[in-house]
Formats: structure tokens, C-alpha cells, sequence
């Protein structure tokens, strides 16, 4: 019996087109740099469904989204962010983290496992997303 591939058992993801456009040169950009967060964004950027940011579903984890997750020992609220806005210490984390990457383009109730840098797999749950101000619902 063989085993269900991964891609099988991964979440639909949904992508406004003008983030996934500067996702995809920022990590293409990275991937001399820092080339396993890179390959992990593009993977998620690739089976992403893209939609016009005016239609873009309000519980989906987008740029500047603050979204609120549950891992296995906590839960957490943060705002995923580009690389040059990223302040851990404020709750802001970038997109261009292992978690980071993980966490773009899901929506409320959807999990996903993910793979530390430390190489510990680890598993999240979206429990709330609020979009960014220029996404939100008039």
C-alpha cells in the first residue's frame, strides 16, 4: 500500500494575485539565501487559488492579516508581515519564516504541519484571522 503524498494531505490555500506576485520575487529572490523557507513559499505559492484582492475571503491569512493559531502547547496571535516589517517582539512575523510560510494563504479552522528550523515538525491550527486594514470589509 503505498502512502498518501504529502500534497494529498496539505490545505486549499487561497492568495490574493497581488501578494502572491511580490511573494514569488521575494522568494525567488531568497532562495540562495535562505533556500529551504524559500522552496517552502513557492511550493504554498504554487498550489495557492489566486483571487483579486476586492475578492479575497476575510478568514484567509494574507499580508498584514493578524491571525490567531493553536500549536500543540500554546495559543498565539501574530500579524504576518514582509521580511523588512518583522518584529517578533511585537507580534509581527515575517512571511519569510519557516512559520511564516506556512501560515499565508490559510483560513480559519484549516491545520497544517510545519517544519522548524531546528528540523522539529509541528502542527497549527488558524482559530481567527482579522485582514489587514486595507483588506477589510467595508
Amino acid at each position: 500500500m503505498t502512502k498518501p503524498s504529502r500534497r494529498a494531505r496539505l490545505p486549499a490555500l487561497v492568495l490574493n494575485r497581488d501578494d502572491h506576485e511580490r511573494l514569488t520575487g521575494l522568494a525567488t529572490a531568497a532562495l540562495d539565501r535562505i533556500p529551504d523557507v524559500a522552496e517552502e513559499l513557492l511550493s504554498e505559492l504554487e498550489r495557492a487559488r489566486l483571487v483579486s484582492p476586492d475578492r479575497t475571503p476575510a478568514n484567509s491569512v494574507q499580508m498584514g492579516a493578524t491571525v490567531t493559531y493553536r500549536s500543540a502547547d500554546s495559543t498565539r496571535t501574530v500579524r504576518l508581515v514582509y521580511p523588512e516589517d518583522a518584529d517578533i517582539a511585537d507580534g509581527k512575523v515575517s512571511v519569510m519564516t519557516p512559520i511564516g510560510a506556512a501560515l499565508i494563504g490559510l483560513s480559519e479552522n484549516q491545520s497544517i504541519s510545519w517544519t522548524a528550523r531546528d528540523g522539529r515538525r509541528h502542527e497549527l491550527e488558524i482559530v481567527a484571522v482579522a485582514p489587514a486594514p486595507a483588506q477589510a470589509r467595508v
